[in-house]
């Protein structure tokens, strides 16, 4: 594999709660981790001092508790909480669930990329100032 390039697998059904997705990535600029919490089972409660935190829901149902107050996410839907805000990880369903949850500090630094028109251009342009490439022609198989 190229260096500068990580890979992972989300693990469908994995040992434990908590799963680092960074380190085996390479990922030096954000947490990301799996959660997966069985019927019944919650994380603590918990809030940072300076990252906040996306959860996306792959599978089941989130309980999340904010401050005390509960809401719902289902699978797709997902949530930023601010970092002051303490918040707890409830699976109150009977199906398991599945989060990617992301976590970051400091402002985003906005549109950094260069696109490229082929493989062969060795400097770019801004992404929006590249055309989409044509779509790949889909086999009937």
């Amino acid at each position: 594999m190229e260096e500068g390039v990580g890979r992972a697998r989300i693990d469908p059904e994995p040992e434990g709660r908590f799963h680092s997705l960074r380190r085996p990535l390479g990922v030096t600029s954000l947490g990301l981790n799996e959660i997966y919490l069985r019927p019944g089972e919650r994380g603590r409660i918990h809030r940072h001092e300076r990252q906040e935190e996306v959860f996306l829901v792959l599978e089941g149902t989130l309980t999340i508790s904010l401050e005390g107050e509960e809401e719902e996410l289902r699978r797709g839907e997902l949530i930023r909480v601010a970092p002051s805000i303490r918040r707890q990880l409830i699976n109150a369903s009977r199906e398991p669930l599945m989060l990617l949850a992301l976590g970051g500090e400091g402002e985003h630094v906005g549109r950094d990329g260069e696109a490229f028109e082929s493989w062969d251009q060795t400097s770019g342009r801004a992404p929006q100032e590249v055309p989409l490439p044509e779509d790949l022609p889909l086999s009937d198989d």
